[in-house]
């Protein structure tokens, strides 16, 4: 399998006179440019350039924009113990994403994948599905965008509980997580990549889990140790599991997860409907005009933790 074609450029129209705009197509051409950038719009959030180019002591961005929600591959000492500034999409994909979990679920409740395959082989074969109302969920991340997933099962009728990394009201905090996980029909993962949270869901966790449930994960592939997943499902520890993500991008096409059973593996597109990178590039002039006035900045990302703190 091939990488994916490189995205298209932001349109950036509105900055015209206003700025003037720097475009690096590799880490070579970024590194010549960064010192005289005073902002730097990261538009391939999958790319390691930034940190491969990064002018450490030297003069460098007072503002760093990422099109993405995650921030972990910004996350490198030299920007992270710098005064540069570091925001992110916070806000774009918080439905998207929840309307894509929402249709998982509905999708393994009901066990449509098998339904297109006994089509596709022109085979009648009746079954019953589940009832998704009055199941139970866990959310891991309590960000914007785990309270949308939280919002979009509870209109499916599922009673959701929230986990955060501390407690605070609504939301549970990462003592009770194991609690939770033992009694969720649901596991959905859509936590920060941090150092806490990389691997947390390893062998343990997937055992802790009741052979009914089903995971999903829109977070970060690196959240799962994906030879346990595939273990757990072989084993039929847990029901099934849907991933987005991936610890590596492009998925090879010899890994196990493609043929791991009750598996549903998608490109990392859960939270790209049509004319997001339209809304990212209006998000960003937003922003933009706001540094441009010298007024305070949104969606700042705490680099010690490495997300938007909230309320």
């Amino acid at each position: 399998m091939g990488a994916a074609p490189p995205a298209p450029p932001p349109r950036l129209g509105n900055l015209t006179g206003r700025a003037r705009l720097l475009h690096a197509a590799d880490a070579a051409e970024l590194r010549a440019r960064l010192p005289e950038a005073d902002v730097l719009l990261v538009w391939d959030f999958l790319s390691d350039a930034v940190r491969d180019a990064w002018p450490g002591e030297g003069p460098r961005p007072r503002w760093v924009h990422t099109a993405s929600a995650g921030v972990d591959r910004l996350m490198f000492p030299e920007l992270v113990d710098s005064d540069t500034v570091l925001t992110n999409a916070r806000g774009v994909f918080d439905q998207p994403i929840a309307e894509y979990v929402a249709a998982l679920v509905l999708a393994m409740g009901k066990d449509l994948p098998r339904t297109l395959a006994l089509q596709a082989s022109r085979e009648w074969r009746h079954r019953e599905s589940q009832r998704i109302a009055g199941t139970r969920a866990c959310v891991i991340g309590s960000g914007p965008i785990g309270h949308a997933i939280t919002a979009q099962l509870a209109a499916l009728g599922i009673t959701t509980a929230l986990v955060g990394r501390r407690a605070r009201d609504g939301v549970h905090g990462p003592a009770d997580l194991d609690r939770l996980l033992a009694r969720a029909d649901w596991v959905v993962c859509a936590a920060p990549l941090t150092e806490d949270t990389r691997g947390m869901f390893d062998a343990r966790r997937f055992g802790v889990m009741q052979p009914s449930a089903r995971f999903i994960n829109v977070g970060r592939g690196q959240l799962v140790v994906e030879s346990d997943l595939v273990d757990a499902l072989h084993k039929r520890w847990i029901a099934g599991a849907a991933l987005d993500v991936f610890e590596h991008e492009p998925l090879a096409a010899d890994s196990p997860l493609w043929t791991a059973p009750g598996l549903l593996v998608s490109p990392h597109m859960s939270g790209d409907t049509v004319g997001w990178r339209d809304e990212l590039g209006l998000q960003f002039l937003e922003l933009y005009g706001l540094w441009e006035s010298g007024r305070e900045l949104t969606n700042v990302v705490d680099k010690k933790r490495g997300y938007v703190p909230g309320n």
